[in-house]
């Protein structure tokens, strides 16, 4: 008889009682255990307290706007002690806003409104990526770097180390997020070839096919344009090709 799956734990930062309310109610209703806070030291504390007992939350829904400090500083304390996957909520939908919660390690937006279909949508997106990339790691660890095993990807100066997630450009390291270092993986294994954005949501975000197509309606598909922008920034604006209306290319300098 299979084992049964762990109950995934998620944190919800939000200080506005409706919203973490209706946010909580709906991801128990889904299986996941709920924690919710309503500011931003509460929420570096939850997070810390968890990593000290082993038990670490597989995910943060985190408002930008918060009492004490705002969501960016909660994700840069939270990230800078551990990884953990974070799907930020913004009121606004500035360019700016995304591109910074994404520097500092978010790994998904949502603007609000949202659906509370769509917020369920993205967190279990998160847990199935997160899932996903450490298999590929093991895997590509237990590979014991022999050639050809898909271990690392070279495309003109741009090396992916797919096993230690490490990426460097021209030689010099480059620092990126999960959600960039899975986006750059993405374009890399299919060099100059045109990768659509529905394309990308189903291997990057790990939506389905039937999410894909719902999103590409939703914010969904402005995230992958804030994260091509963000990733463009640290590897090289010339290095991605966009190509308008269908999605990106990753071009051999």
């Amino acid at each position: 008889m299979a084992a049964a799956q762990r109950v995934r734990r998620v944190l919800v930062v939000e200080d506005d009682p409706a919203i973490a309310d209706a946010v909580r109610r709906r991801l128990e209703s889904e299986g996941y255990a709920v924690d919710a806070v309503a500011d931003g030291l509460a929420a570096v504390a939850a997070a810390g307290r968890a990593a000290d007992l082993g038990a670490s939350f597989d995910v943060v829904v985190l408002d930008l706007m918060l009492p004490g400090i705002d969501g960016l500083e909660v994700c840069r304390r939270i990230q800078s002690r551990e990884p953990v996957p974070v799907l930020m909520l913004t009121a606004r939908d500035e360019e700016d806003d995304r591109l910074t919660g994404l520097a500092v390690g978010a790994d998904d937006y949502l603007t609000k409104p949202f659906s509370p279909r769509e917020l369920v949508a993205r967190v279990a997106a998160l847990v199935r990526r997160v899932d996903r990339a450490t298999a590929l790691a093991a895997a590509a660890a237990g590979a014991g770097g022999v050639p050809g095993t898909g271990h690392r990807i070279d495309v003109g100066g741009l090396g992916v180390d797919l096993a230690r997630r490490a990426v460097t450009v021209d030689g010099d390291p480059v620092h990126l997020t999960r959600t960039e270092f899975d986006l750059l993986c993405a374009l890399a294994r299919r060099p100059q070839e045109v990768v659509g954005r529905e394309r990308l949501l189903a291997e990057v975000w790990d939506w389905t096919d039937a999410e894909a197509a719902r999103a590409a309606a939703t914010s969904a598909v402005r995230s992958v344009d804030s994260h091509v922008k963000s990733l463009r920034r640290k590897v090289g604006a010339s290095r991605i090709r966009t190509v308008h209306g269908v999605g990106y290319a990753l071009e051999e300098q």
